[in-house]
């Protein structure tokens, strides 16, 4: 099962909101199955300016940062098919134009899964379900990937 990160859980695993939230994400991508995580590119431009704005970093920092999570994990571009669904699901739903075109661009992918802390939790659009990953109750489908459970 495919899934992808928001911007607040890279965030958090950069450190922005403390020791405790950035082990916390990093623990939580470190038991994801690689093959499985997906990071759109709007999610990207998100944590250079988080890191920047709101840590203080040097925009050559946040560059390597981005960089260092453009290695890890396949991108989900944004194209204009993406970003016309975006425009669909902001205005249908009163979602911004951002997180829109992050849910697209999961979308777009097949991805079950939008792990963010930000979006209402159990929200599905097109497939594509938001869950916070960090709540204590975890939605059905990233227990089993936690756990290890095979899902389609």
């Amino acid at each position: 099962m495919r899934l992808a990160l928001d911007t607040n859980i890279l965030g958090y695993a950069e450190g922005v909101n403390g020791a405790a939230m950035k082990g916390a994400a990093l623990q939580l991508i470190e038991r994801l199955p690689q093959e499985t995580v997906f990071v759109p590119v709007q999610s990207l431009g998100e944590l250079f300016n988080v890191l920047v704005r709101k840590a203080g970093r040097s925009p050559g920092k946040a560059r390597r940062a981005v960089l260092s999570w453009q290695d890890a994990f396949p991108l989900i571009e944004t194209s204009a098919e993406v970003m016309l669904a975006a425009t669909d699901l902001a205005t249908d739903h009163q979602l911004s134009i951002w997180d829109s075109v992050i849910f697209s661009a999961a979308a777009a992918t097949g991805c079950r899964l939008l792990l963010s802390e930000d979006l209402q939790e159990g929200f599905t659009w097109r497939g594509v379900t938001a869950t916070n990953p960090f709540s204590t109750r975890k939605h059905p489908l990233l227990a089993a990937v936690l756990a290890g459970s095979p899902q389609s």
